[in-house]
């Protein structure tokens, strides 16, 4: 990866395995959005036992604990607007991508958009996909 940041209409110029990191955030990023946004319970299945979510500093860990908190989030319909995503590959974790969204967020009945950014590790699993180990979400306020 460059460390430059693509936005939703294009990529970032870099080759080879920036390609396949892109790809691959890009895909993740519009799946997640879109579920999370029609079928919140889904979102569960992207998380392994191990895996951690801190949103707006709650911290949870496990698969069905991410799963739970997201579902009992205190609203019922929203829409994400993704504006920028970006990311790097993991050493640490060998063909992991690390995955950094900023956007925008439309709750049901509320007048105004609150910005958010969130960061997502994304590691391969046994089966050639990937898995969400790291997930820190928060609303950018001022």
């Amino acid at each position: 990866m460059d460390g430059q940041g693509k936005d939703k209409e294009g990529g970032n110029g870099a080759g080879g395995e920036s390609d396949h990191g892109d790809v691959v955030a890009t895909a993740f990023v519009e799946y997640y959005y879109h579920t999370f946004d029609t079928n919140r319970a889904a979102l569960a299945a992207l998380y392994g036992h191990s895996s951690m979510l801190s949103f707006e500093g709650d911290r949870v860990a496990g698969a069905e604990e991410i799963g739970r908190k997201l579902a009992g989030l205190p609203f019922e319909q929203c829409r994400h607007v993704v504006c920028t995503v970006d990311c790097q590959p993991t050493p640490s974790f060998p063909g992991g991508i690390l995955v950094f969204v900023s956007g925008n967020l439309q709750l049901a009945g509320e007048e105004h958009q609150l910005r958010f950014s969130q960061m997502f590790q994304l590691v391969p699993n046994v089966h050639g996909s990937f898995f969400v180990q790291n997930d820190i979400f928060r609303l950018n306020y001022g």
